[in-house]
């Protein structure tokens, strides 16, 4: 079926390469700490790779290209309201409701990956940060495990919104965050986010120095504590 309108660059490439290691990331982590036993070394893995590209995440959306940037997209209840009935015009990149569910994707993720920077099952892992402090390191291993049931709860709502504007309403989201295209109907929103080399190299070198920094994070453990990641 051909659509009528402008084609234009709306998801650049390292938000692409972003979403879909976050949900390589987020599987492996869960796989992984229900098959526990030596396979916790992995699910460590997946977590601080969550880490960095939530850190990534967070930067992009101030640094990074139109669509990405939170200024963008993150809009207050009016807005979100507005939507909900049906008086949002719509635009390229995100809807208020979908920002939503973005802005509750990174905060409940977020926090299952610093929480399990200081988590230890006395058992086969203990975070890099769990020697700091033997009482907060229970508490957030606790708040670590509970999460793990906001964050299917979350996830879950998050593909059924997809699914729902994919598949009933139409409206393809899943193919633009492949390939990074989209078509507006409207001249107006034709404006194509940047993809350059320019704006790829950048997001390498910032990916570098988050690297650098969770590599930094790892070494502060005392020796033998983290062994398992080196």
């Amino acid at each position: 079926m051909k659509s009528h309108g402008n084609t234009i660059r709306v998801w650049d490439l390292p938000t692409r390469i972003f979403h879909w290691a976050l949900v390589v990331c987020v599987i492996g982590s869960y796989v992984t700490i229900k098959l526990g036993g030596l396979w916790m070394d992995w699910h460590a893995r997946f977590g601080m790779t969550i880490l960095g590209l939530i850190i990534f995440r967070l930067i992009w959306g101030v640094v990074g290209p139109h669509y990405a940037r939170f200024s963008q997209f993150v809009r207050g209840p009016k807005k979100l309201m507005g939507y909900l009935q049906g008086h949002f015009t719509s635009v390229a990149g995100h809807n208020p409701l979908g920002a939503l569910s973005v802005m509750a994707l990174l905060l409940f993720i977020g926090f299952q990956a610093v929480s399990g920077l200081f988590a230890n099952d006395d058992i086969f892992t203990t975070g890099p940060l769990a020697y700091l402090n033997s009482q907060w390191s229970s508490r957030l291993t606790t708040l670590h495990k509970l999460n793990e049931w906001v964050l299917l709860g979350v996830i879950g709502l998050h593909i059924v919104a997809v699914l729902w504007y994919q598949f009933v309403k139409r409206k393809p989201i899943i193919p633009p965050m492949v390939h990074g295209d989209t078509v507006v109907v409207t001249s107006s929103e034709a404006v194509s986010t940047q993809d350059s080399w320019k704006v790829r190299l950048a997001a390498l070198l910032l990916a570098i120095v988050i690297a650098g920094f969770l590599w930094w994070i790892l070494n502060l453990a005392p020796t033998g504590d983290f062994s398992s990641f080196m």
